[in-house]
C-alpha cells in the first residue's frame, strides 16, 4: 500500500528492513528492487530464507550487529531504511508508547549511520507521547517528513507509518 501510493522501490537500490521477521515486506521490496538491488533483513527473530534477501539475525541497537551492517554496506550506503519495530504490546498504553517511541528512535539513529545523501526512511511508530518529538527530528534531517496510516491498521490503533525523504542537511 505504501509502495502504490509513494512509490518506495525502484530498481538497482540498496534497501536495509529493521524489524524485518517473518519477511514479508522484505519478500515484496526484493522483488521491486531486482535487477541489481540489494536487501539485508535485520531482525531478533530467526528468519527462513527468502530470495533476493540477505538476513542478520540480531539487535540493531548492538555495535556488533551495527559491524555487520557497515561490512554489508561496504563503501556503499542505503537508499531506504524500513523499520516495522514494534515492541512487544503489554496493553499498558504508557508502557507501549515509551517502548515504540524509543524503537523509532533506534531506527533514526540508524538511518543517520546508513542512509545515503537524498535517502528515505520509511518507519512505523504510534501517535502519544513522543511522537511529535519524532516529527521535528525526522523534519530537521529530511526534505520531507508525512504520515501514512495504512488501510490494514485498525482504525482505533495508534500505529502509523512517517515516510521520511531526502536525507541530509536542508539547504
Amino acid at each position: 500500500e505504501l509502495d502504490r501510493r509513494d512509490r518506495l522501490f525502484r530498481p538497482g537500490m540498496t534497501v536495509i528492513d529493521l524489524g524485518a521477521a517473518p519477511g514479508g515486506f522484505a519478500q515484496y521490496a526484493a522483488r521491486r528492487i531486482a535487477p541489481g538491488g540489494r536487501l539485508l533483513a535485520v531482525d531478533l527473530l530467526p528468519m527462513a530464507p527468502l530470495e533476493g534477501v540477505e538476513i542478520l539475525q540480531g539487535d540493531i541497537s548492538e555495535a556488533a550487529v551495527l559491524e555487520s551492517v557497515r561490512t554489508w554496506l561496504g563503501p556503499h550506503q542505503a537508499d531506504l531504511v524500513m523499520s516495522d519495530m514494534a515492541p512487544n504490546i503489554s496493553g499498558i498504553r504508557a508502557v507501549d508508547e515509551a517502548r515504540m517511541g524509543y524503537l523509532a528512535e533506534i531506527s533514526v539513529d540508524f538511518a543517520e549511520l546508513a542512509l545515503r545523501p537524498g535517502g528515505a526512511l520509511v518507519l512505523k511508530t504510534f501517535q502519544g507521547v513522543g511522537f511529535k518529538e519524532l516529527m521535528q527530528r525526522l523534519k530537521t534531517q529530511f526534505k520531507t517528513v508525512v504520515s501514512r496510516k495504512p488501510k490494514a491498521s485498525r482504525e482505533a490503533s495508534p500505529e502509523m507509518y512517517l515516510l521520511a525523504r531526502g536525507y541530509g542537511p536542508k539547504a
